[in-house]
């Protein structure tokens, strides 16, 4: 049995009484309000720095404590961007089974909710971790809502490049939950992270690129060629690559990071010339193949955190 009926983008449902909603559907729709799959990724860049800012194994219950935070805080924010974002995620094919499109949550509880998560998770931090990281959480959340889901998303195609800085303050509050303290190691991971999102996100654009122009949202894809889109791709990829190679001669990491920076920023870079050999030649459609680097974008920052996680035994 599901409350979520059948229905072609752009038809928003009235939300239905909640005694006709059942349960554990309701449970899970809260849970998909937090995005889980896109918290995986920020939780990923999080952990790894622990052990890098501890140059070994953490205070356990503080990785756990730290991650529930950032859980809740990420989960937040997603929450307040889905509230606001309803009205173009029922116009969208991608969105168009989010709970508030279906019904299955109300635009009132989703409000109530992504507030509560924000309130929770910034005394969680504050009172459990450190008032720094409980800083960084709430900007980043603010940020995040704020910055780039009112202010910047609907108006530039540079929305995200820009919005994508509260993706990488994950990185920021795993050092601070660990040391209380900024170091230049995290700010270059900060710089790894923020680097990583356009030419992460841009290939996603490009596939589902007529979603967002059907509701008039200027993602690059959209109010750009493949090719210029493609070449941005590459040059945020190379800056990239670079960045992250900064953690060895400053004295971060040793050997083992290098290694796996050279052999996945490499392969990235392979990826990346490659679309846009296949923008350059006019290639359209699947033929493009851009969601290749999208996903081995998920596999390179995976890799490479993990790195920052092992390197710290192995030096």
């Amino acid at each position: 049995m599901t409350a979520v009926e059948s229905r072609p983008a752009g038809v928003a449902l009235t939300p239905s009484p909640v005694g006709q909603r059942p349960f554990g559907a309701r449970v899970k729709a809260f849970v998909a309000l937090t995005k889980p799959r896109i918290i995986e990724l920020l939780l990923i860049t999080t952990v790894p720095v622990m052990f890098l800012a501890a140059q070994g194994v953490p205070d356990l219950l503080l990785v756990v404590t730290t991650t529930i935070g950032g859980y809740l805080s990420a989960g937040g924010a997603n929450a307040l961007n889905m509230y606001i974002d309803r009205d173009i995620d029922a116009l969208m094919d991608r969105t168009s089974q989010r709970p508030l499109v279906t019904g299955m949550v109300s635009p009132r509880e989703c409000l109530v909710f992504g507030i509560s998560l924000a309130v929770i998770s910034t005394a969680w931090f504050g009172l459990l971790v450190n008032w720094l990281s409980a800083a960084l959480a709430l900007g980043a959340l603010l940020f995040y809502v704020v910055v780039y889901t009112m202010l910047l998303k609907r108006r530039t195609s540079q929305n995200i490049v820009w919005g994508g800085i509260a993706g990488c303050m994950p990185v920021l509050i795993g050092w601070s939950a660990v040391t209380n303290s900024m170091s230049w190691a995290a700010v270059i991971l900060f710089a790894v992270i923020f680097f990583w999102t356009p030419p992460h996100y841009w290939p996603l654009s490009m596939k589902v690129k007529e979603d967002y122009a059907r509701v008039g949202v200027p993602m690059l894809p959209v109010v750009a060629s493949n090719r210029v889109v493609a070449r941005q791709i590459v040059i945020y990829s190379w800056v990239m690559v670079a960045v992250s190679l900064l953690l060895t001669p400053l004295g971060y990491t040793g050997w083992f990071y290098t290694a796996v920076a050279l052999l996945t920023g490499g392969f990235w870079l392979w990826e990346a010339h490659g679309l846009q050999t296949r923008a350059k030649a006019g290639v359209t459609g699947g033929k493009l193949k851009e969601m290749r680097l999208f996903h081995w974008s998920i596999t390179y920052v995976s890799l490479l955190f993990v790195a920052v996680a092992v390197d710290p035994f192995l030096r």
